[in-house]
């Protein structure tokens, strides 16, 4: 089989990302297209450069996205297609199709909201890499929009066009399954009705754009964390978390999402 020069570059880059990009040397053979041996390309170490974004641009392109690819799609094809245009390498050598994976919590099993994976990962390739420093720094951004996304009314955003209006709710979690059952129970809609699909929507375009958002602050060096964790939440982390008497578990998440709190419990002792 003849392959093409294109073929190869497209062939290359999902290769590079199946690597993990760090430090990665790809040589295109001369022998497949018959014009010699072909310059090396190397993949950059993370991070990679950023270029500032128009947040309500990303956030109709995410809305779009999630009715091509669902949640974790939407979003990190919302930011990286920007990023293709106004930088161009390495972004172009990514797959966007692998974050169709992402939806409904990874293929559909309702962990982690798609929305929150796709930017995280947006996230982690513009401000992270393997070494300590940068790595924490990307965590921490990550873990405050996490915490926003747990602690604000969404979806805070309403598409130019949509397809039906979304009443708000506050997921106090950050996985699907809560923030949809929460959801449902706010809005009176049903899981799988057109109206939670679109509220998906209305969410994957909020997430883009609030990570956008973050991201521009970020490269303006003024990113701080403004969405720190509940007085509840350090409360139970005090009991179980690294260090304490228990250190049975380990989390930077609202605990109410998936446990009754210390409040509830006195509330409801027989629970």
């Amino acid at each position: 089989m003849t392959l093409s020069r294109r073929d190869l570059m497209k062939n290359a880059g999902t290769l590079a990302l199946g690597t993990g990009f760090a430090g990665l040397t790809l040589s295109l053979a001369g022998k497949a297209t018959g014009a010699g041996e072909q310059p090396q390309i190397k993949i950059p170490d993370l991070p990679w450069p950023y270029k500032k974004l128009d947040p309500i641009a990303v956030a109709e392109e995410a809305y779009r996205g999630y009715y091509k690819g669902a949640c974790g799609y939407g979003v990190f094809e919302s930011i990286i297609i920007q990023l293709q245009k106004e930088i161009g390498f390495p972004y172009t050598m990514l797959p966007l199709t692998l974050f169709v994976v992402g939806q409904g919590g990874v293929a559909d099993v309702a962990s982690v909201c798609g929305a929150l994976n796709g930017a995280a990962h947006a996230i982690f390739l513009v401000t992270g890499g393997m070494d300590k420093k940068p790595r924490e720094a990307s965590y921490a951004i990550i873990q405050d929009v996490f915490l926003w996304y747990e602690q604000t009314a969404l979806p805070d955003y309403r598409p130019k066009a949509p397809k039906y209006e979304i009443v708000k709710s506050i997921s106090g979690s950050n996985l699907c399954h809560v923030s949809v059952s929460k959801w449902c129970k706010v809005s009176k809609f049903k899981s799988f009705s057109k109206e939670r699909s679109e509220r998906c929507a209305w969410i994957t375009a909020a997430v883009a754009k609030h990570t956008v958002e973050v991201l521009n602050t970020y490269a303006d060096g003024a990113f701080k964390i403004t969405h720190p964790l509940s007085a509840v939440a350090q409360s139970c982390r005090g009991c179980h978390d690294k260090g304490s008497k228990l250190e049975n578990t380990r989390a930077v998440t609202d605990c109410g999402g998936c446990h009754f709190t210390p409040t509830m419990k006195q509330e409801h002792p027989k629970l």
